[in-house]
């Protein structure tokens, strides 16, 4: 660069020591590779400060120059980069500034309104002031003494400034903030074919290994196999502010893959990357307590559901266990077959869930299908939101579900659409029909019993007003197509419409000058196709509030016969002191009261009770319903 003159006007740099930052040469502006950055944005500061700008400025190269953001800089023949950031300097006239007003800064981008631009005729400056052009490379300079210093989107402000001279104004965001890119954490990935997904450790979201979490089947690994492969944290990639300002990245947080490695294997690092590797053949074992993946001669596999043996199970299928499932583990399927004693956590998404043993301390939870114990329940929760629960002896238990029939229920809460328990012990029972051969209490524990009536607001004039706002919803999404049907109807709009549409689908091809009439005429569809765009959000948010509208009515609709059938409680046998109550719910909430959450469940059926007494007494029989109570009353 010392063979080229140095630009004469860098003296207005403001400082001597900037003008080895940037030279004009015959072929154009360009600034030393060797001291971009800090410095070269003050020399660029200086210039613009003092009265100058930059004429056919290359923008993405400058803002690289200035703060290393965007592509790789053009190397000449030796391979340095060759930093050409403008055509030439040149003074801003100070009759043009006033052209340039102030532009809004405000939530990470810049604003600024483009309008039509007058200047006086310099031959006679009585006459009319004359319509004149807008110049980027003018407005680059000029906001940048007004703060917008990076992001600026040069094809926008061309674009809105030729508007402008075409007589219309637009506001425009011509610089955003960049973002920071944040770091990810470091994480493991499964490289052998050997490992089934379903058999090797699960990896969570953060990158770490749930060691819990597989399968109950062991692979064979051949020796020098590589398992699995550490994929290194990245640092992440700073934004910046419009005004330069550095938004800093936070980098990813770092792992070591070497607790993992447990016998028979190791880690081993190299130009490709770190990795866990078998040092020989076996099978492949996930220590749960250690956090170690091994490879050994054998396996010592234990039946059941358990940490050494599976983990937790996540299945898409039906799963039949002859082994107990202990506690702590989670079995998740469809339906489930369990011959031994259950501890754990039983989750099915439909079918039967069967148990031929205890489920002790535990819990089942089906969505879509029925719960059957064949032992007995203790300290346990069993909730089928849309099933039956049949129990032939629970103590201590939290039992909810459509349909519930037990044997013996002793110290439980109890709630159901339908309910039947032949003995009852120091209970509460609640349900729309509830059927009870005895009750009597237990110890310190009442006898409670509950049938479920609707009450609150009646459950017709809710669906009226949803179907009112849905109506309203209706008519506006209606009126909303009609207002965009006539926007896009209009012959410039609808044709450059088909015509973008032919030109993603490559159907067509056009010719430089084709593409420059094509961009015209997207210039000159803008503000229709702005305001099509922004109908189109509206249609589509008012149809997300139709169909929302739609599905709340539906399940009002489903409460309302839920809500017209009748509720009834028989008590064939009272044997020691019962109270038996009218306990209110609200069909329009939304959901059953026996879809509560088990401690709601147990604050619902224990907690003060305010509903109508229809029983109170240690001997005698209860028989009522809810049609004959509406007929007497």
């Amino acid at each position: 660069m010392s063979t080229e003159s140095v630009v004469p006007a860098m003296r207005f740099a403001a400082a001597g020591d900037l003008e080895h930052c940037i030279a004009q040469r015959p072929d154009g502006v360009y600034a030393d590779p060797g001291v971009l950055g800090t410095t070269l944005i003050a020399a660029v500061d200086a210039i613009f400060r003092d009265g100058r700008y930059f004429a056919g400025v290359d923008y993405p190269i400058l803002i690289k120059a200035l703060y290393g953001h965007g592509p790789a800089l053009p190397t000449g023949p030796d391979g340095v980069p060759q930093v050409r950031i403008a055509a030439e300097i040149r003074p801003f006239d100070p009759a043009r500034k006033p052209l340039y007003h102030a532009v809004k800064i405000s939530g990470g981008w810049a604003d600024y309104v483009f309008e039509p631009a007058w200047l006086p005729d310099p031959a006679d400056p009585d006459a009319p002031e004359q319509l004149t052009a807008l110049d980027v490379d003018e407005f680059i300079a000029d906001v940048w003494t007004k703060g917008v210093r990076f992001g600026i989107d040069v094809d926008a402000v061309r674009a809105a400034m030729a508007a402008a001279h075409a007589g219309r104004a637009d506001r425009v965001t011509v610089a955003r903030r960049l973002e920071p890119v944040q770091g990810v954490d470091a994480h493991v990935d499964e490289v052998s074919r050997d490992i089934h997904r379903s058999d090797a450790p699960r990896q969570l979201a953060d990158g770490r290994l749930d060691l819990t979490s597989f399968q109950n089947r062991f692979p064979q690994i051949q020796a020098g196999v590589r398992l699995l492969q550490k994929i290194a944290a990245t640092q992440g990639e700073r934004g910046f502010e419009v005004s330069g300002s550095e938004l800093p990245a936070k980098p990813g947080r770092d792992m070591d893959l070497a607790p993992y490695a447990g016998p028979g294997t190791q880690v081993e690092r190299g130009r490709d990357g770190e990795f866990l590797v078998s040092t020989q053949a076996g099978f492949l074992t996930v220590d749960a307590k250690t956090s170690r993946v091994s490879v050994g001669d054998k396996i010592v596999s234990h039946d059941g559901v358990s940490a050494r043996t599976t983990g937790n199970l996540q299945l898409t299928g039906d799963y039949e266990e002859f082994g107990d499932v202990q506690e702590m583990r989670t079995l998740e399927g469809e339906g489930i077959v369990v011959h031994g004693d259950v501890y754990g956590h039983l989750v099915s998404r439909g079918g039967t869930v069967l148990l031929h043993a205890n489920l002790i301390g535990g819990s089942v939870a089906n969505r879509r299908g029925d719960i059957v114990v064949r032992g007995v329940a203790s300290n346990a929760v069993l909730q089928a939101e849309d099933g039956a629960v049949t129990l032939e002896r629970a103590e201590n238990c939290v039992v909810s579900g459509t349909r519930i029939r037990i044997g013996h229920a002793i110290n439980c809460e109890v709630i159901g659409d339908e309910v039947e328990v032949e003995i009852a012990e120091g209970s509460a029972i609640a349900g729309r029909r509830v059927t009870i051969d005895g009750t009597t209490p237990r110890k310190q524990s009442e006898m409670l019993v509950a049938v479920l009536c609707p009450e609150g607001p009646h459950i017709e004039e809710v669906i009226a007003a949803v179907g009112q706002r849905v109506a309203q919803f209706d008519a506006l999404v209606a009126q909303l197509k009609s207002q965009l049907e006539a926007m896009t109807s209009k012959p410039d709009v609808r044709r450059y419409l088909m015509l973008a549409s032919r030109v993603r689908k490559n159907e067509i091809s056009l010719s430089p000058e084709q593409a420059r009439q094509f961009q015209r005429m997207g210039q000159d569809a803008g503000p229709a196709l702005k305001a099509i765009g922004e109908a189109s959000n509206k249609v589509k948010a008012a149809e997300a509030q139709q169909r929302e509208g739609g599905q709340m009515l539906a399940r009002l609709e489903a409460q309302r016969v839920d809500a017209a059938s009748v509720s009834a409680v028989t008590v064939r046998m009272v044997q020691g002191e019962t109270q038996v109550r009218i306990l209110g719910y609200s069909p329009a909430a939304g959901s059953a009261p026996y879809r509560l959450a088990p401690r709601d469940i147990r604050t619902r059926l224990r907690g003060p009770q305010r509903g109508e007494l229809l029983f109170s007494g240690s001997s005698g029989q209860v028989a009522w319903n809810s049609a004959d109570a509406l007929s007497q009353g």
